[in-house]
């Protein structure tokens, strides 16, 4: 193996990023050549798959996510088992990317996110925030042989950070511009921002979480059409727009706190699919127009964070979505209506594939660790001041 030191002189790494986000769909998986570091890294998409999760531990993932229902021993154990699962999606990649373990220089896991609380609180007198990753990674390196990142969210959180977003380091790298006030949208289960305007520097970057984007959808498509997700925006698209509905769910405190923020199933979980169902069910509303009403809310809640939150400082002169979102041609066809006189494009159009932005996404951070760089970018944390980010297994 490969010391550290050995690995920050080389010019050119191979690195493998693996995410799994609030959808739960599987394990992102990339292979990414990476020239140089810092904000003049050069960064190449080898291969990449969604490595999927086992039949039935979607399921168990959002039971040990929802607040009252996991039980210590599950998420105990789940951490491992992640782990085993997200060294098989290594194994995986490589396998069908043709490469050796031996020529992979290191993994940057951001493991699999059960419960995010980054607002302040008191607790033994002392004020904390805290998050949680899942997915072991002693365990992906033992059994990949492949030094291992991860846990990149609490460094920032202990200098007083939401610990997210976590893209605008990438996002500022690869597509900042001399000529254009660019806004990338991520729309994952949760749908984020970031803001860069033209001949921005890393201090000047706007980042933040807008609210729902699959989550939401996802849950309800489960609990009204047992389906993991409306695939290709569908069934949004054969409802109406229940405005009462609508205007209950943006009522929620969210999406009228100012950035710095950052959210999660915490607040737009099943505990609020619930309150929605239930005023859904007082309006009468049809199964087809809940989903078009909570696909109505991830395009609104997106275009009123924008405007609100971005307007007032950056005119967008672009829009450039990821995620899986980009497939929800509902949501697609609302934020092109919605843009009006900018473009809203898809990130494939700059060579990225849309799912696979956020697993480069931690090969890249990885690689600024194992240099020793900070990669947390405090005007859309909070943090105090920047910061190495994540945690090195052997």
């Amino acid at each position: 193996m490969r010391t550290i030191q050995e690995i920050q002189q080389k010019s050119e790494k191979l690195s493998i990023g693996l995410m799994s986000g609030t959808s739960l769909d599987g394990v992102d998986t990339a292979l990414v050549r990476i020239k140089k570091t810092g904000l003049e890294a050069k960064v190449e998409l080898i291969h990449f798959i969604t490595h999927p999760y086992p039949e039935g531990f979607k399921e168990k993932l959002l039971e040990i996510s929802t607040p009252g229902k996991g039980s210590v021993d599950d998420i105990c154990r789940y951490n491992v088992v992640l782990g085993e699962i997200f060294a098989e999606a290594v194994k995986a990649l490589l396998n069908k990317a043709g490469v050796n373990s031996g020529e992979v220089d290191f993994i940057g896991s951001h493991g699999q996110t059960v419960h995010h609380l980054p607002k302040p609180e008191r607790s033994f007198n002392y004020t904390i925030t805290s998050t949680l990753q899942l997915a072991e990674p002693s365990v992906i390196a033992k059994r990949t042989g492949i030094l291992t990142v991860a846990d990149f969210r609490p460094a920032d959180m202990a200098l007083g950070g939401q610990g997210a977003p976590m893209a605008p380091h990438l996002d500022f790298t690869l597509f900042r511009s001399a000529e254009k006030n660019r806004a990338l949208l991520n729309i994952g289960g949760i749908a984020n921002f970031t803001i860069l305007a033209r001949e921005c520097s890393l201090n000047d970057v706007i980042a933040f979480d807008t609210g729902p984007g699959n989550m939401v959808i996802d849950l309800l498509m489960n609990r009204l059409f047992s389906s993991s997700f409306d695939e290709n925006g569908e069934i949004a698209s054969s409802g109406r727009i229940s405005e009462q509905l609508l205007s209950f769910a943006l009522k929620h405190p969210y999406f009228e706190k100012p950035p710095p923020k950052s959210t999660g199933r915490e607040e737009f979980g099943a505990a609020f699919c619930e309150k929605f169902l239930a005023e859904s069910e007082r309006l009468y509303c049809s199964k087809k127009d809940i989903i078009t009403t909570a696909s109505e809310l991830t395009v609104r809640s997106i275009m009123a964070a924008l405007e609100k939150f971005v307007a007032p400082e950056v005119a967008t002169d672009e829009m450039i979505v990821s995620g899986g979102g980009t497939g929800n041609r509902y949501i697609m066809a609302g934020l092109g209506t919605a843009a009006g006189a900018f473009p809203v494009t898809v990130i494939d159009e700059y060579g990225i594939p849309s799912a696979a932005k956020e697993a480069i996404l931690f090969a890249v951070l990885a690689n600024e660790t194992i240099c020793g760089n900070p990669s947390n970018v405090p005007s859309t944390t909070g943090a105090r001041e920047r910061t190495i980010l994540g945690k090195i297994c052997f």
